[in-house]
């Protein structure tokens, strides 16, 4: 199971502001090791943001996206104590979902 991911959310009026760091190698495929042999291809694909369990945001990543990605995003209508959850699956059927609460 891959690391945690660290999502802060907060909330300014009527919108909160949410961060995430996500954990992963996201390697493109291109990359040869010390062998000189392609290293496999590995990376996130999917992306979902849930705000108090209704779907909010969805993305759809390739190889391009850097190690350890960072998401910013913003939900309208998000207030203090409400529940924001985001969800990754990757090419190889990992996955992760992690929840933090607005503040």
């Amino acid at each position: 199971m891959a690391d945690p991911m660290r999502i802060r959310a907060q909330a300014a009026g009527d919108k909160a502001t949410v961060r995430v760091l996500m954990a992963h190698e996201m390697e493109s495929g291109q990359r040869k090791d010390s062998a000189g042999n392609l290293v496999p291809a590995w990376f996130i694909s999917e992306v979902t943001a849930t705000h108090n369990g209704k779907v909010v945001m969805t993305a759809e990543w390739g190889s391009a996206v850097s190690k350890n990605p960072f998401l910013q995003f913003t939900i309208k209508g998000a207030k203090a104590g409400d529940k924001v959850g985001v969800n990754w699956k990757d090419n190889k059927g990992d996955s992760r979902t992690d929840e933090a609460t607005v503040s």
